[in-house]
This record gives C-alpha cells, sequence and structure tokens, in this order.
C-alpha cells in the first residue's frame, strides 16, 4: 500500500497551488467583503486550466483523470477560499456526478461540456421545509404527462439557489411511500414557474448563495430525469462522492487555518522568545497535524477505493465525519493561538473558523454520518420514526 503522490499528481498540486496562490488572494477578499459568487469570468478560466470536471470523461470537456486528482486540486484551491473554490467542488464532486452516471447520453451532453467550460453551475436540491436529515420525507412532486415532467413543492438549504444555472431536483416522482417514490430531475435556472426566496445570511459560506425554491408547474423535458422513481439509491451513491467533496473542503479550511498559525507562532513573540518555544503551544501544533494527517488519510482511502466507480457509504461518512471535526477543533485552536489577532478581521482566522463550521451541517450532519457508519458496521439501517 503505497501512501506516495506520483509525479504526475505532485506536479498538478503544485501548479495549481502555484496559480491559486498567485491569482487567487484578491478575489477572495473580494467575495468576502462583497458575499457575491463567483464570477463567471472566474470559472471561465478555471475550465481553461482544466479544473473544472477533473474527473468527468474528456468526451464531455472533462479531464478525464481520478478522483484523488480532484481531490487535490480542489484542496489547493479552497485552501484560499471554499467560495471560490465552490464552482470546482459542485463539477467534481456535486450534482455532476449523479447526471455522469446515471442520466441519459443527451442529458450528458447537454449539461457536462458546459459546466466543463465554466458556462454553468448544476448545484443539488435535497432539503424541503421539513425534510432535512430525514430526507425521505420530501414532498416535492415530479409528476410525468408525456414527454414532459411536471415539478410542484418548496425546497430549502441548496448553496447555490438563486446562482447556480441549473438544479438537481430530489423529488417524489410515484405514490410509493419514503425512499421507493424519490427519483432525480435536472431543473434549468429560467424554467417557467421556478422562483428563488429571498437569499439566507449565514454565519460563513459567504459568497455561496442559498435561498428557498419554488416550483408551481415547472415543466422539463423528460429527458431531463437523471433517476425515476425508485432510485434514490442511487443518488445517495453518487452522494457518497459529495461528500469525499465536502472532506476535502473541510480539510482545506483546516490546513489553511493550520498553515498561517504555523507560520505565526514562530514570529510572533511573547515573554522574550518565540511563541513556538514554549512546550503548551507545541503540544498543540502537534496535535492539530496529527488530526489533519488522519483526516487526509482518511480521505483518500475513500476517493481512491472509489476509483472503479462510487465511495461506499461507510469511508465517505468517516471521512467527512472526521474531517468536519477536525476543521471546527483545528480552526478553534488556531484561533486560541492567535489570541486577539485571531479574532481580529484583519487575520483569516475569523473566517476560516466560521467556514469550518459549516461543512459539519452541510451535506449531512456529523451526527447523521456517525449513523451511516454504525449503520454499515451493524448491517442495517435504523428506522429513526419508531
Amino acid at each position: 500500500m503505497d501512501f506516495t503522490l506520483t509525479d504526475e499528481q505532485l506536479a498538478l498540486q503544485a501548479s495549481v497551488r502555484q496559480f491559486a496562490n498567485k491569482e487567487l488572494p484578491a478575489i477572495a477578499r473580494e467575495i468576502e467583503e462583497s458575499d457575491q459568487p463567483a464570477s463567471i469570468e472566474l470559472r471561465k478560466r478555471f475550465g481553461e486550466l482544466g479544473y473544472l470536471g477533473v474527473n468527468l470523461d474528456t468526451k464531455y470537456g472533462g479531464a478525464g483523470l481520478s478522483h484523488l486528482d480532484a481531490v487535490l486540486v480542489l484542496e489547493e484551491i479552497a485552501k484560499i477560499s471554499i467560495a471560490v473554490a465552490f464552482p470546482v467542488f459542485e463539477s467534481c464532486f456535486g450534482p455532476c456526478l449523479a447526471i455522469s452516471h446515471f442520466g441519459n447520453a443527451a442529458l450528458k451532453q447537454k449539461i457536462l461540456p458546459r459546466v466543463c467550460s465554466g458556462e454553468i453551475v448544476v448545484a443539488v436540491s435535497m432539503s424541503e421545509p421539513e425534510a432535512g436529515s430525514a430526507l425521505t420525507d420530501l414532498t416535492t412532486r415530479a409528476r410525468r404527462s408525456g414527454d414532459t415532467v411536471i415539478l410542484n413543492g418548496t425546497k430549502r438549504w441548496c448553496s447555490g439557489a438563486g446562482h447556480s444555472e441549473a438544479y438537481v431536483v430530489y423529488c417524489r416522482m410515484d405514490d410509493a411511500p419514503g425512499a421507493a417514490g424519490i427519483g432525480a430531475v435536472l431543473v434549468e435556472k429560467d424554467s417557467k414557474g421556478f422562483t428563488f426566496g429571498k437569499r439566507e445570511q449565514h454565519m460563513g459560506f459567504r459568497g455561496i448563495c442559498s435561498a428557498d425554491m419554488y416550483f408551481d408547474d415547472v415543466a422539463v423535458p423528460a429527458e431531463n430525469i437523471i433517476v425515476p422513481a425508485g432510485g434514490f439509491s442511487k443518488l445517495m451513491e453518487a452522494f457518497d462522492l459529495e461528500r469525499c467533496g465536502n472532506t476535502t473542503m473541510s480539510l482545506a479550511v483546516a490546513q489553511s487555518a493550520f498553515d498561517f498559525v504555523l507560520a505565526y507562532c514562530q514570529q510572533r513573540r511573547q515573554f522574550g522568545k518565540a511563541l513556538v518555544e514554549f512546550q503548551a503551544v507545541q503540544l498543540q501544533i502537534a496535535e492539530m497535524k496529527m488530526q489533519l494527517e488522519a483526516a487526509r488519510l482518511l480521505l483518500y482511502r475513500a476517493v481512491v477505493n472509489a476509483e472503479s466507480g462510487l465511495p461506499s457509504i461507510a469511508e465517505s461518512s468517516i471521512a467527512k465525519c472526521y474531517a468536519n471535526e477536525t476543521a471546527r477543533t483545528v480552526t478553534g485552536k488556531a484561533m486560541q493561538l492567535m489570541g486577539g489577532y485571531g479574532y481580529s478581521k484583519e487575520f483569516p482566522l475569523e473566517q476560516k473558523l466560521r467556514d469550518a463550521w459549516g461543512w459539519g451541517i452541510a451535506g449531512g450532519t456529523i451526527d447523521i454520518q456517525k449513523i451511516n457508519i454504525t449503520a454499515a458496521l451493524v448491517g442495517k439501517r435504523f428506522n429513526q420514526r419508531k
């Protein structure tokens, strides 16, 4: 078992890091201050560089590389800013993978090349006002009428809502109860009857839009069906890879916070010597480093084992859960080591901490991941309703 990146992967990682450190910090600061998403110009720049759809087939404009290669690209960009990295995240680990694996040929050809060029971003819409962790309680309906699908319902907590150009919408496609009636349909933003509520304001995730989404007799072509009723398990298999993207974003936030505070502790002097000379500081730094390395190995295991398809729910849940908790712990410790400077908006730690907390909620909460892990261990699903 070899944990060393190949020469090609090291070169890819180094080139993305050089680009990110040179071209993205000013853009990231502007997004954080304005709370506006990454521009289409930046998306197209990512497309030109091959950073969108890294792990999608070349016939759709992707790079045709591995999931691990996509992780390497995403982490380097997300170290600068999760908002800047969001189009990369969505193209490599978000709903595009569901389209790639399960969509029909016409839908793939219609959507994926536009994603890889930066023309559009596709977001995933799962949660509803009464269906978050209890996702199989969703009530948004999609009714087939000839060559058309008609959607009605309300969605909530969709990252990218109102800004992304298309949405993979989880919906109830027949009257079968629970998961059996659920499928997914692609809905483009300009579809008649598809509207958005007021944009939400969150603690972190600035530059990533979120709003309620309303479907009032929204008609889309039947070819936009990604999976029909009964395909919920397929959707969640694709979502297991999304967890790996979430894991990467958590890891990137934590790693960038650690890198900053490690340099700070070597420069900042108190009581006549650098902070790093104090044993208490050394212990904190070592603990953070151990957690980061463990999180990275869990992530790499999940994506490497998924190269023949999609990752297992157990491995992706373990990686996400651990990275989510690591991000919160590492950014908290980093802020504490910096004291008042860490709490100041003049330095990046307060933003890192705010962003870190969100990843343990987005894409399935930390506690839900722990339920998934236990379910995989004992080989059964737990009914939370009994």
